[in-house]
């Protein structure tokens, strides 16, 4: 028997299927799984997990990724690096600020380079990391923690649905 037209035909229809698949536009609801490194670290994964949603084009991913998003298909792998700008931006010097003990209530104890912190600002709330401790009171760093950092993703499409146009 000769297997080269059924085989043929198989990848001919496997071809159309595909083709007609639908890929990644603006509006598009998208499930993926994906690990994050930074620095060769891996800092965040869905992998053993469920996959992350989200809408494309609404901002939910930083931009260089939802960029190389853009096109792709259901059953995609693939690695991307995104720049600093494209992700978190650079480190901003002015978001490095003094604070007097007095905002942490005069509470000088405990406290240590690195601990994350919240409280709020003008009625707005906001997290920052210690990034030094002085005699007056500590400097906190009000940078994003990936700010400054080269992200490298390896991400898996599991699911497209064509959604509404976002924007």
């Amino acid at each position: 028997m000769n297997l080269r037209i059924p085989v043929l035909l198989a990848v001919a229809a496997f071809a159309a299927c595909a083709k007609g698949a639908p890929s990644i536009e603006s509006g598009s609801e998208v499930k993926m799984h994906y690990t994050l490194k930074v620095d060769g670290q891996v800092v965040d994964s869905s992998a053993g997990g469920e996959p992350l949603g989200y809408t494309h084009g609404t901002g939910h991913l930083v931009p260089g990724l939802e960029t190389k998003m853009l096109g792709r298909k259901a059953g995609e792998k693939f690695e991307v690096t995104v720049a600093a700008k494209d992700a978190y931006g650079e480190r901003n010097p002015d978001g490095l600020r003094q604070v007097t003990w007095a905002a942490f209530g005069g509470k000088k104890e405990g406290l240590k380079v690195g601990d994350m912190v919240s409280g709020q600002a003008n009625g707005r709330p906001f997290q920052a990391k210690v990034a030094e401790i002085g005699k007056t009171g500590p400097t906190i760093d009000l940078n994003h923690p990936l700010a400054g950092k080269t992200l490298d993703f390896a991400i898996e499409v599991v699911e497209i649905k064509a959604g509404a146009k976002a924007g």
